[in-house]
């Protein structure tokens, strides 16, 4: 029989939800376990947001060599050495994954790499959440905690009748790992998975086509943002086509393109293109974990959870992309530490989704916080607006970025400031001083009063908060 091994809190998933999590579980004086398959650090670190924004920054430099002449910069030629820019994505993600390796062992929490299952009342404790923890060699090992955390995290979705095949249609993770850019790209979905792959791969000569079921790209951001991104890409040479329901069964493989036809609106297109990328979303990883041992619900293919994310089963916690919401690195963070401190009686704050920052690492870069000036009419707020274009700002202008805006959506009647949203240079950058503007309930006045450096990017604020008014100075 397996000897047991007793915990305080045991954690199923390495990722950034669940390490983050068990340094904070650490630090509180809880004896941990982390339980990962594959590499700590997960699908961020190894499949998502470090290898992506490694490449992206390549395509950047790449972008700006090819347009040195402009800085009074000239150069005798520029090749693009796609092998060594996967190289140095790896450098990155290698060396990080060797941080997160130093911080557990630094915290004294103990790793168990295999698949983690979760038990129902057996003979090592009489209550759900005992996990068996299945090795490649040797056998099962048993923890039974006092807490048990999820955070499995998730995969690309696949779309039905395109099943993901490395080669001809690909997943955000296949595309991490080509070995050699392709001619053309047709790209389905226009969120911020496939606008970033768009960005960086017609950065690096790819003929892109996006496409996308919505009547617009980046669907879940102010229409004024999407309709400034198109405008962008549109003249970046990026082919876009909105309103787009893909037939998969016109799928055709031939002599190393792609074909299928889609309907926009009663009128059918076919779409041509060397590899298909498949970016419409994550899946939760909620199966092959146990869950059918326990009284956990699963609804709409997510785990079902209270605002301390505890589950159905009280001692039971879940955290990250398995519960659905915003599926972002830094909510999964955020709720791995809240639901640490509730299990530590700590009594923690509730995450207030409206208060969290979303980023495109695009280029443009696009950063909202709050809701949309759609979405707040539609809440039943009267509103009022400040606009203020990048291009009036002396810092753009010697940063040769002057592509986009800020935008302030403001309650009428209160002053309050509803939602921020950015499109522009560094942006993912600038969102911090929106996101502590939100936390602080602070107003446009209160934004215009504070002096920014000058010249500066985040210049773009003040104005913004003065333009609710009309009053902005540089525009």
């Amino acid at each position: 029989m397996p000897a047991a091994n007793e915990f305080d809190l045991a954690i199923l998933g390495g990722g950034i939800g669940g390490y983050t999590a068990a340094i904070r579980a650490s630090q509180l004086g809880m004896k941990v376990a982390l339980v990962e398959k594959d590499k700590l650090g997960g699908t961020c670190l190894h499949r998502g947001c470090i290898p992506s924004k490694a490449l992206l920054r390549s395509a950047e430099v790449y972008r700006l060599m090819k347009q040195s002449d402009e800085y009074g910069i000239e150069t005798a030629s520029i090749t693009l050495n796609f092998p060594k820019m996967q190289e140095r994505k790896q450098k990155i993600v290698d060396q990080l994954h060797r941080g997160v390796q130093h911080l557990l062992k630094k915290g004294n929490i103990t790793v168990f790499h295999g698949l983690g299952t979760i038990l129902g009342p057996s003979i090592f404790s009489p209550l759900t959440g005992s996990v068996s923890v299945t090795k490649e060699l040797g056998d099962p090992e048993i923890l039974v905690p006092k807490h048990l955390l999820l955070a499995t995290g998730s995969r690309p979705r696949e779309m039905e009748g395109l099943a993901f095949d490395g080669e001809y249609i690909l997943s955000s993770d296949h595309a991490l790992q080509l070995e050699s850019l392709p001619n053309s790209m047709l790209i389905v979905g226009a969120g911020r998975i496939g606008l970033e792959w768009a960005s960086l791969l017609s950065d690096l000569g790819v003929d892109v086509e996006l496409v996308e079921l919505s009547d617009r790209i980046l669907p879940g951001e102010d229409p004024d943002i999407s309709k400034e991104m198109t405008r962008i890409l549109k003249k970046r040479k990026v082919k876009i086509q909105t309103g787009v329901t893909l037939l998969p069964d016109s799928l055709i493989k031939k002599e190393n393109l792609i074909r299928i036809r889609g309907m926009v609106g009663e009128q059918e297109k076919e779409f041509e293109s060397e590899k298909l990328l498949i970016t419409i979303g994550r899946s939760a990883n909620v199966e092959n974990i146990g869950l059918e041992n326990t009284e956990i619900r699963v609804e709409q293919g997510v785990v079902v959870v209270n605002q301390m994310y505890q589950t159905d089963e009280s001692h039971i916690y879940a955290v990250g992309d398995m519960i659905g919401g915003l599926q972002l690195a830094h909510v999964a963070s955020r709720e791995g530490i809240i639901a640490v401190e509730h299990i530590a009686g700590l009594q923690p704050s509730p995450l207030d989704p409206l208060k969290v920052p979303k980023v495109t690492y695009s280029r443009p870069e696009v950063a909202s916080i709050g809701w949309s000036e759609k979405e707040a009419v539609a809440q039943g707020f009267g509103v009022k607006t400040g606009i203020f274009p990048f291009r009036a700002l002396g810092k753009a202008a010697v940063e040769g970025e002057t592509d986009g805006f800020a935008k302030l959506v403001v309650n009428r009647e209160t002053e309050d400031l509803l939602g921020i949203h950015l499109i522009g240079p560094a942006v993912s950058n600038l969102i911090a001083e929106g996101t502590l503007a939100q936390f602080l309930d602070a107003t446009p006045w209160e934004l215009s009063q504070m002096v920014h450096p000058h010249p500066s990017l985040a210049e773009v604020f003040s104005e913004a908060a003065l333009a609710v008014e009309g009053k902005a100075i540089h525009a």
